[in-house]
């Protein structure tokens, strides 16, 4: 027996299924702000992350008769954004750099690094300075909440081409907001 997920926005759904504009607007309006975060952390541009989170919602308005229920709208709306970032990336032909180049680890931290005083905007900024892989799969992963396997999955990748991609990332990260206190 297949259990339908309760949506607490279910109304405003069918009449949006249903055509109701007015209805459209108001899940744009619930959702819009969240989908355009996600747009920005993972374009890193203001500009295509508003364009991007417009065609997600188009697209989204289009196959709403395919959304059954199965999980929150905001899941199925997010999937369909981050997919929408990922297919742009490609296109655009941006180097998601996966690479098996081993990094060199630091040792323990340091107290230096204990010191890092990290605030939303430093974050914010030092992952714009990640390459694109690297961006992309931090977050996915940490922010946005996707297992490696739904990465792996979603970017066409290995499981472990995810996992050290992250872990990579987070070197880079480190590195980054090392650099920036100093």
């Amino acid at each position: 027996m297949e259990v339908a997920y309760q949506d607490i926005h279910r109304d405003i759904i069918e009449l949006s299924k249903a055509g109701n504009q007015k209805a459209q607007y108001q899940l744009y309006k619930l959702y819009a702000k969240a989908m355009y975060n996600i747009c920005c952390r993972m374009m890193n541009h203001q500009a295509e992350a508003e364009d991007l989170l417009q065609d997600a919602f188009s697209e989204a308005f289009l196959k709403l008769d395919s959304f059954r229920y199965e999980s929150s709208f905001g899941a199925w709306l997010k999937r369909i954004v981050v997919n929408k970032c990922i297919n742009h990336i490609k296109k655009r032909k941006a180097d998601l750099i996966f690479t098996d180049q081993e990094l060199e680890v630091p040792a323990e931290s340091t107290s230096n690094e204990k010191d890092i005083e990290l605030d939303v905007q430093r974050i914010h900024k030092a992952m714009g300075e990640l390459p694109d892989g690297y961006r992309v799969i931090f977050s996915l992963y940490l922010i946005e909440g996707y297992d490696h396997g739904e990465i792996a999955q979603i970017l066409g990748i290995s499981e472990s081409t995810s996992k050290s991609q992250f872990s990579r990332a987070k070197h880079k990260m480190k590195e980054i907001l090392t650099n920036a206190s100093s």
